[in-house]
């Protein structure tokens, strides 16, 4: 994007997707020598739009595609040019009861209809009444929590006491999720539409003893103090649009296409970063590294041992449409339906069992996912003559589809079908039938699997969080401002910046926030 002026920089940022821009931006706001050095000709990493389909004018949030955990004082302190709209619809899942299709409306903005939707499934009141208390505790705790995050890392107990809720510290913090959610609900649907925030791009199960479904969960119902999932309007790329031009406001350097090869230091003095481009081979050097990258990158571009791989676990689909499906259930518009996060195979039963068979190494045989469509809430992704058209998006987000199944490369489209059957068994008519046609006459569907993502946006085994997620506090009194923050490493010049940090996955910036606030409290520009 710009030429080097320098060899010699304050700071390196390794990585220019989202949470490497936002420490971009705050280092060179406060006066340090920014260099951003991205591998792909785009900064952005997975949060970016792409026309996936040629002929096809639809700007696709081809990776990530939901915004929740950004923070309203990220987007204020960088005077963010963003828009991050609400949906109305918070889930719509299909079933069949009694013989007759029918499902679960959850609209956010109207709790009769949705007190009405749980009565017409499960014949009484109770589960809208657990549904109401449960949802209140996480509100509770997304307020208490969600600020917290670009803060100095609390302590264990310090979190608990602001919490300041001993039973909803014990459930969500102590026992494993689904204790708490067979305790709270009776119906196997509405189990399994809580238990789904537990599971996205985590590879786990209701009763896991290592409470990674607790972690992923908290991260799902915290964003912004409501657990809100917003579309951001002009897609993923419009954030990182933004990110990039707050950087390069504050005069950060950015460097596409150049691949950092090796990260050396020795702890004593400045930090050597290698790195590849177009004309050759160079170095920068600088106080300090921050590397948006998974702390596995980070070990081999240290030359150290990577430890064990991470596996990422999910199966991401694009599509455009020609319509939007009608569905089997003919009581729901499929206007509403779409409009949220549209639940497919996930009861609690099948998810359990979803995920026995994968972790078994075999493909589940009624794979779990969610979908829902981009352009019912932002039409503002297609072009004049798609939206002419009527043209709809779609994303589907599979569950427990680890990288283990993907190493036969027939497995991939064995995995778009089985997930595509499933969709079909609760519409009236085949996707495939409201599929719109690229320009070669090619329905317009496209699967991303984690080595997909390994090898397009460097995210090993695919993990969309880098590594399993963390909780939001410190065990032992942390050393040091990146120890406070979240982001040290065994290197005191080298920091994490990316998802892999404390408090780190999702669409944030929060690793990036607080990288920039170590580096700042050691530095002091």
């Amino acid at each position: 994007m710009n030429a080097e002026s320098s060899s010699r920089h304050d700071v390196v940022i390794v990585g220019g997707g989202h949470n490497g821009l936002v420490a971009a931006a705050y280092l060179a706001r406060a006066g340090l020598r920014v260099l951003v050095l991205e591998r792909l000709p785009q900064v952005g990493g997975a949060a970016v739009s792409a026309r996936a389909f040629p002929g096809v004018d639809a700007r696709l949030s081809r990776y990530s595609y939901l915004v929740s955990l950004l923070p309203r004082k990220v987007v204020r302190d960088l005077g963010l040019r963003l828009d991050l709209r609400r949906r109305r619809i918070a889930s719509y899942t299909p079933t069949v009861r009694d013989g007759r299709p029918t499902g679960l409306l959850v609209d956010a903005a109207d709790p009769d209809r949705t007190r009405a939707s749980f009565r017409a499934l499960t014949g009484a009141d109770r589960e809208w009444e657990a549904w109401q208390g449960f949802y209140a505790t996480t509100g509770r705790l997304a307020e208490r929590v969600f600020p917290t995050l670009t803060e100095p890392l609390p302590a264990r107990a310090e979190l608990r006491r602001r919490i300041a809720d001993d039973a909803a510290w014990e459930s969500f913090f102590e026992r494993p999720l689904g204790e708490t959610i067979e305790r709270t609900f009776a119906d196997d649907l509405v189990r399994g539409v809580v238990l789904t925030d537990a599971l996205i791009g985590t590879f786990t199960h209701a009763h896991d003893p290592s409470l990674r479904q607790n972690r992923c969960f908290l991260y799902h119902v915290i964003g912004n103090g409501t657990g809100d999932w917003d579309v951001p309007v002009g897609g993923m790329g419009a954030v990182t649009d933004a990110l990039a031009e707050a950087a390069l406001r504050a005069g950060a350097l950015i460097r596409t296409g150049c691949e950092v090869t090796a990260v050396a230091t020795d702890g004593t003095g400045d930090a050597e970063v290698s790195y590849r481009h177009q004309g050759g081979e160079a170095t920068a050097v600088a106080r300090k590294v921050l590397v948006n990258a998974a702390p596995a990158v980070l070990a081999r571009l240290l030359g150290e041992e990577p430890g064990p791989a991470p596996e990422g676990a999910q199966l991401k689909v694009n599509m455009v449409l020609r319509r939007l499906p009608r569905l089997r259930d003919a009581a729901a518009d499929p206007r509403d339906a779409f409009a949220g996060t549209f639940h497919i195979a996930e009861g609690y039963r099948q998810l359990e069992t979803a995920y026995a068979e994968a972790r078994a190494g075999r493909m589940p045989s009624a794979p779990p996912s969610e979908i829902y469509c981009h352009t019912l809430t932002d039409p503002s992704i297609l072009g004049p003559e798609a939206l002419r058209q009527g043209l709809q998006t779609l994303t589907l987000f599979g569950l427990h589809m680890p990288a283990r199944l993907f190493t036969d490369p027939a497995a991939k489209e064995r995995a778009l079908a089985a997930s595509l059957a499933r969709l079909d068994e609760v519409l009236a008519e085949p996707i495939a039938d409201c599929l719109a046609t690229d320009a070669a006459g090619r329905p317009c569907v496209e699967a991303r699997t984690p080595p997909d993502l390994e090898r397009e946006v460097g995210l090993p085994g695919g993990h969309i969080f880098h590594r399993d997620l963390a909780f939001p506090f410190a065990d032992e009194e942390p050393d040091g401002a990146a120890a406070r923050w979240g982001v040290a490493t065994a290197h005191p010049d080298v920091l994490l910046c990316g998802a892999g940090a404390i408090r780190g996955g999702g669409v944030s910036g929060i690793p990036g926030h607080n990288a920039a606030q170590a580096v700042l409290a050691d530095l002091k520009p």
